[in-house]
């Protein structure tokens, strides 16, 4: 035979059942802020490798993205990313930094991520070693190939 809820039975239901309630919307509002990593070629995606720089010899030729190179603009090129991305590039042995385009395709060199023009090689001071580890974060996402 089923006996009848207490009055005080049915109030620790009622506060155990809100109870439960606000923890649930709790987890489910943190785990919707839990950031997760920025997709490749989207704002703030990171990468780490070396870096290397175009030799004078390239002056003039033609990018992957039809446009001569110049030696003296801030250019940069990446294997996958797609043209007009915008990327900050930091020398990891100097800590400098520069931003640059990304207009070519390459570096064609096992291990290496990014070739950077002249000008940006200069500025984050790896002319005289030629290649050195960086780190490239995407500042604003490109629109082409």
């Amino acid at each position: 035979m089923l006996t009848p809820l207490r009055a005080s039975s049915v109030s620790i239901l009622v506060r155990t059942a809100k109870a439960l309630l606000v923890v649930a919307t709790l987890a489910v509002c943190l785990s919707s802020c839990v950031a997760s990593a920025p997709r490749f070629g989207q704002k703030g995606y990171t990468e780490e490798g070396k870096a290397s720089y175009y030799a004078r010899k390239f002056q003039g030729r033609k990018m992957a993205n039809g446009e001569r190179y110049r030696r003296g603009k801030l250019t940069a090129a990446h294997k996958t990313l797609p043209f007009g991305t915008h990327v900050k590039v930091t020398n990891l042995n100097t800590n400098k930094t520069v931003k640059v385009e990304i207009t070519d395709r390459g570096p064609f060199v096992r291990g290496r991520i990014v070739d950077l023009s002249e000008a940006a090689a200069r500025r984050v001071g790896m002319i005289k070693s030629g290649v050195a580890p960086v780190r490239l974060k995407v500042v604003k996402p490109g629109q082409g190939k």
